[in-house]
């Protein structure tokens, strides 16, 4: 209620500046017909009064709302000094630039696509989330990796969900071929990363082949990637975790080591940015999953 009465006393202040203005308008025209100026009106030098202070107050307001203008725009101006943005489209050259660049220089990953029959609607659907997921953290690297996407049939109905859930999918910049890793890298360059390998990867060297296993098993089907590994014959190693993590405690007693392929990518993508082991996985490693970085130092890693 209070509200109200006191936005009404505003208007009728407001309609009764007006009629004095008008008022005056009408003091002023009477003086152009030749009609004499009431001097001795107490009223019409009120009336005068008010004007000049209305005006006052309009000009000052209007000069306040020009300087708070002019204020904004210098502070948008030396933020811009500050941090400067570039473009969308020249973002977007600098990107595709760093990915062609990486097809020469970058650390080679593969995704082993040859198990997605295996999998459920559902569990497509997942890995196409995935893939997307790990795409976007390569276009942001700095240093971007040279990606495959391995065994991957044109009629699967695995590529047809990227496809459908991921725009742009097929002008990813990366390597999309329905061969096998082995029909690419000699088999000796090749290390399949298995959470299920008895040994533990400690160092990124660039001149290796990094294959991770493109599949999610929401029934967790133990050493499906390891097989694959001893199936191509090729040399199997896991994430470092238990050398560098400790389990924590929860309401669930709940904890994991398997990675989605997205999470495994960041893992090393963050050991080749650092050199650093414990850095990458406190930084990459989900905190669901039941692990913390054990305080025991850090790893240097060649890439």
């Amino acid at each position: 209620m209070t509200a109200i009465v006191s936005e009404s006393s505003e208007e009728h202040a407001s309609v009764l500046e007006m009629i004095e203005l008008l008022q005056i308008d009408v003091l002023e025209e009477e003086v152009l017909q030749g009609k004499p100026e009431r001097e001795h009106d107490p009223f019409s030098k009120n009336v005068l009064r008010k004007q000049r202070h209305w005006e006052r107050k309009l000009a000052a307001r209007k000069s306040k709302r020009k300087e708070e203008k002019l204020r904004r725009k210098l502070n948008r101006h030396s933020e811009d000094m500050a941090h400067p943005q570039l473009s969308k489209r020249i973002m977007k050259a600098v990107t595709k630039e760093r990915l062609a660049e990486a097809r020469f220089s970058g650390l080679k990953v593969c995704i082993d696509l040859s198990m997605s029959h295996r999998m459920s609607d559902k569990e497509t659907s997942r890995l196409a989330a995935q893939l997307r997921r790990l795409y976007g953290s390569n276009k942001r690297a700095s240093k971007p990796f040279h990606l495959f996407l391995t065994s991957l049939g044109e009629d699967s109905r695995l590529l047809a969900e990227c496809v459908r859930m991921n725009a742009g999918f097929l002008n990813y910049t990366m390597e999309r071929t329905e061969q096998s890793c082995l029909d690419i890298f000699p088999p000796e360059n090749i290390i399949y990363l298995s959470p299920d390998a008895e040994e533990a990867l400690e160092r990124v060297d660039q001149d290796k082949v990094y294959v991770l296993g493109g599949l999610v098993d929401e029934s967790v089907q133990k050493t499906l990637s390891l097989c694959r590994a001893k199936e191509a014959g090729v040399h199997a190693a896991r994430l470092p975790i238990d050398q560098y993590m400790q389990k924590t405690a929860n309401s669930k007693n709940f904890h994991s080591k398997i990675l989605a392929i997205n999470q495994v990518f960041d893992i090393l993508m963050a050991v080749c940015d650092t050199g650093s082991w414990t850095h990458a996985l406190d930084k990459c490693f989900p905190r669901g999953k039941g692990y913390e970085v054990a305080q025991h130092g850090h790893s240097t890693c060649e890439s």
